[in-house]
This record gives structure tokens, sequence and C-alpha cells, in this order.
């Protein structure tokens, strides 16, 4: 931030280290003083960033000492307002507005201030802290090293320039955010540069677009993917694959409406808990509606609809379904986070003494379905709720330890390993998460296992026990293979588009020689067709070698060139992708190969 100062005399913004670096967003003095409605008169490119990391290794040189300083908030306050810092003045007014809600000191400092409300009396006792480096000072928590100098000048870059709107609030001004990395050696550095690149070569956006599997258009919105013909190949082939698995295991499909009257997420607690990552209700006849967030409160209904016998249990309703969540636009990213998206999503309703075994045949659902899809490189977290967070969360103390107590048990008997994250649960109850990491090294949850103790209540579930007695049931939601969307992304990442032949949009390009080939290389392809093999047929009048060249780039796996020795032996001349050499194979063998891998899901 000081080579921005120096350099632009650019505001600060946040500043924190994250995963995979750093970020600091800044403004530069005319446009953070712009009026609303004026245009932003000046920005950093991409150009600038060595320029700016030039500065960076001179302030690294010069082996500033970094010193903290403590100040009273209002001084600090002041302080920051007084050097035209806007953006860090606001937060440390955020923090004097926390302290005085938490502070604990209120009641002692209540004779000390009499002339004062009690939380203005207890925020004027904070501090908040400065960190200083030569001319440069702002507010920070810290810690930090001794001097600049103790930073490697050869190990650390500038990455990029996003825009960010101020707190994450499209109402806010966008500020820019520069991206950067920092290691302690140069070979470190190097190495996560060439990881990077590797990442650039998998982006699910960028191979999406290449291999012409989903598109964006501004005119229908952002964060709303079109899935082209090849792309909605691969949905087509996912859902067989987890809808036929699931009927096995004893799931019963529903269909339910993507909207709903927003008392049914008044009764559920959505409206209450979830409300700011829903879309706004529309009216229709005097009735507010709503996107629906979640799938749930439809397949309560379906449950309520007629009485149920602890025999009935468990019931495992499955449904592929369309789900609407409101996203900030700095958040929307390809196919990973969507305003529209569809969840392999389940809830099956049980008896408590069914949970334990549901909850571990849900988890081996996952596991089968991982290892069918190839993905190996995952984490288990145990999403606890945060107590505090009073808005987010159900305000049941009682059953929340209880129930997570109960998964904590049933993890502990799974052995799996896990790691505990508190906040991160759902609003009626703890989770499993698996998470996943894209390309970029960012994680997010790809599947996912709740219990939950509080919806059942609400919605006033009951069966009938062996007593004739009613009795609640309680409630597992899960999703299998996640949403389909972000379930694509991580394949398309984790294959590299190189997709093995069961989800590969075409299986088999056969290529013609001359124009006198097209007839029989078009007959050849309705008998694949006909064993359900996808296929396509190239007759363009180009040469056979740009022909097989852009078969390669489609990472088809199997191309067949036919010419006139193809036609007068009946063998099949096959590039298999990934190989050098040339396979001679009988056609029906062929046939019978591609139909097992297929099979198989390999």
């Amino acid at each position: 931030m000081q080579a921005l100062s120096r350099l632009y005399g650019a505001i600060p913004g946040v500043g924190p280290a994250i995963e995979n670096g750093f970020y600091h967003d800044i403004a530069l003095p005319s446009v953070a003083s712009a009026k609303e409605g004026h245009s932003e008169e000046e920005k950093i490119s991409l150009e600038d960033l060595p320029k700016i990391e030039k500065e960076m290794r001179k302030i690294i040189k010069e082996n500033l000492p970094i010193k903290k300083k403590i100040m009273p908030i209002d001084e600090g306050i002041k302080f920051l307002k007084d050097k035209g810092y806007l953006y860090t003045a606001e937060l440390a007014e955020d923090l004097k507005a926390e302290f005085a809600r938490k502070s604990p000191l209120q009641e002692t400092l209540a004779g000390q201030h009499e002339n004062l409300p009690l939380p203005e009396a207890a925020a004027r006792q904070a501090e908040i802290s400065f960190f200083q480096q030569g001319e440069f000072i702002n507010m920070c928590k810290g810690p930090h090293l001794k001097s600049t100098g103790e930073i490697n000048p050869d190990a650390f870059r500038l990455a990029k320039i996003a825009g960010a709107y101020w707190k994450g609030d499209e109402k806010n001004k966008m500020l820019q955010r520069i991206y950067g990395v920092a290691f302690e050696t140069k070979k470190e550095l190097d190495e996560y540069l060439k990881m990077l690149e590797e990442a650039e070569k998998r982006d699910h956006r960028k191979l999406g677009k290449e291999l012409d599997l989903f598109v964006f258009s501004d005119l229908v919105g952002k964060g709303l993917p079109l899935f082209t013909p090849k792309g909605s190949i691969i949905r087509q082939e996912l859902e067989r694959f987890i809808v036929d698995e699931e009927t096995k295991r004893g799931y019963l499909r529903t269909y339910t409406p993507d909207i709903a009257r927003v008392e049914l997420y008044k009764k559920s607690g959505h409206w209450e808990h979830y409300k700011e990552s829903m879309y706004p209700p529309m009216n229709v006849d005097g009735e507010d509606y709503v996107l629906r967030p979640m799938t749930c409160p439809h397949q309560f209904m379906i449950y309520n609809s007629r009485p149920r016998s602890y025999r009935d249990l468990p019931l495992r309703y499955a449904e592929i379904a369309h789900q609407y969540r409101k996203e900030q636009s700095g958040e929307l990213t390809g196919l990973i986070r969507v305003m529209a998206f569809t969840l392999v999503d389940a809830h099956i309703v049980c008896r408590p003494d069914q949970v334990e075994q549901e909850f571990e045949q849900v988890v081996d659902l996952i596991q089968y379905g991982m290892k069918t899809l190839c993905i190996t490189d995952y984490r288990y977290r145990f999403s606890k709720w945060d107590p505090s967070n009073k808005a987010k969360y159900i305000d049941n103390p009682e059953a929340w330890e209880a129930t997570q107590n109960s998964m904590r048990k049933i993890l502990e008997k799974m052995k799996l390993n896990y790691v505990e994250a508190e906040g991160e649960a759902a609003f009626y109850g703890p989770k499993l998460d698996i998470q996943l990491k894209n390309v970029n090294g960012k994680e997010d949850t790809a599947f996912t296992v709740q219990i939950d103790f509080a919806l059942p209540e609400r919605f006033e579930m009951v069966y009938t026990d062996q007593d004739g007695k009613e009795q609640r049931p309680m409630v597992i939601h899960r999703s299998s293979i996640g949403c389909l969307d972000r379930t694509m992304a991580f394949l398309i990442e984790h294959f590299a588009g190189v997709f093995p032949v069961w989800l590969s949009p075409a299986q088999v390009k056969i290529i013609s020689v001359s124009e006198k080939h097209i007839e029989f290389c078009e007959r050849l392809a309705d008998e694949f067709k006909s064993n359900n093999i996808r296929v396509e047929v190239d007759a363009n009048d180009e040469t056979v070698g740009n022909k097989i060249r852009k078969a390669r780039a489609e990472k088809i796996p199997y191309v067949l060139v036919i010419g006139d020795k193809e036609i007068g032996s009946g063998t099949l001349h096959i590039n298999i992708r990934g190989q050098k050499e040339i396979v001679e194979m009988e056609k029906n063998e062929f046939i019978g190969k591609v139909k097992k891998e297929v099979e198989e899901r390999k």
C-alpha cells in the first residue's frame, strides 16, 4: 500500500492476507472524491503493475522499521479523516459501534460518563492499532514483520486487478482490488506461477468457451449460464447417473414448482434467516410469490399430504431441483457461483433411531459419486452454528448442542477425517460439507449432508408410532453430487476438458478423406447411433490433417479416418485420444469397446 500511496496518492480500503496471497482495495484521489453520477477519471491498469513492483522493491531496500502505535478510537478516527482515508475511517467507526454493542465495560463506566449513553461511554474507552513504516501509516490489526527489509524482493508478484464494491455492497463505490502473492524464496514463487499457468489452461470458463459447453449473455443477465447442446449432454449424463443410482438406493422422485407463496418461506424460517439471499417477491393476484432458494419446504408439503406411520419411514424424497439465490455481482464466478442453479437435492424423513444409518448411507452415496467422477482431492468440514449470530440461526441452544454432538459421534464412528468450522451451519442445523478446490486454489462446498432438528417442528411433521402415538421425525437434507453447475465446473477443470468416454459430448468423430466417402461415413455413424454411441461426421472440404487437428482440439476420445482402404477392408483405423499409434479394429469390436467403457463409466 505504501508504494501505491507514493506513486498515485492512493486511498486505502481493506487489504487482508487471503488463502492464496493478499489483496488491497484502493481508490485514487480523483475517484474517491467523485460525486455520484460522475465517471471515474483514472484507474491503475495491468501495465502499471511492474512500476508498482519496482517501487515495492525500493521500499524493501530502504529496510524501514515497522512500528505499532495505539490510539484511542476517537483520536484514531479523526487522524484517519484528516489524512483523507475515508474508507479506513469508516471501518474504525464500525469498530466503535461494535464495541459499544458488545463491551462488558458498559455498566462499570456508567458512573464515569453520566452525560453519555452507556454504549457511547464504553466506546470512548476503545483503542485501535496503527502500523507505520517510513512516511506511511494506517490502521491495522497486525501482526507484521520487524522491517520491510525482511521481505525477499525476488519472491513476490502482483498478479491481477479486479473491481470490488466497498464492503461488498453494490450500492457503494466500486474500488480497484490489486491481488498479489509473496513467498520466502524465488523458487516457491516460480513454482506457484507455473501452477497458475496450468490453472489458466484448465479454467472452466476458458475451456467452456473453447469446447462450446456453455455461454453467458448480457441480455439474459449476469450469473445465468446457457448450456449449449454439448454442455447439456454432460449435464444429462450426470443426471442419468445419479437418478439411476438414487433409485437403486430407495429414493423416490418428486417434481415441485420453482416458485411458492412467501408464506411458505415464512413458515420454514427462510424469510427470517435467509431473506437477503432470496429474490424479491412478485405480486400475483394480491398474493406474494418468490423464486425458491431451496426445495425442502415443497417436499415437506408432500410428506404432510397424508398420514404417515413408523412403518413408512424412512421416506427419501429426491429431485433435480432448480433453485435461485441472489449473489452480489462481484461474487459471480463462471459456473461456480451463479444466480440460478440446479441442485441434486433430497430430503430423508426418518425416525430418530434411523438417523445414524441414513446419514452413513448418504455419505456412502456421496463417496461412490466422487469415485465415479474420479474426484480424489477433497476434505470433510463439520459445519457448526455460531451462538452469537442470532440473525442467521434458529435460537435453540439445547437443540443445537444435542444435534451437533449427535453428528460428531456419527462422524467419529465413521472414522472420517474432518475439520470443524463455526458459523458455517445451515440456519436449521449442523452439516457435513465436502470441500473441493478449483484450479485457482479457492475452496467451495461441493456436496453436503445436514441434520435438521427445526423444520419438522415448524411444519408440524408427524408419524404414528407402534403405540398409535404421534411422534416428530428427523430430516436429513443432502446433495449427492451437488449443484450440477458447480460440479460441471469442477469436472471441466479436473479433466482439463478431456472427459471420460461416458461424459464426452462426442465420443467418436468420423472423418471422410474425400467427398466420395461421405455416404459410407454417414451410414457408419447411423450404426453407431443405433448403439447409443454419440458420433459426429466431419465431411468438410478440408485436408484430413486439419480435420484430425480440430478433432484433437475438441478432445474427442476416438477419431476414425474413412477412405478407400477402410471401405474396402471393413477394418477401422482409430486415432485414440492421447496416443500416437493408430489402432486397427473390427467395427463390431470397436462398438463393443465403446459401449463397455460407457457402461462402466470410464
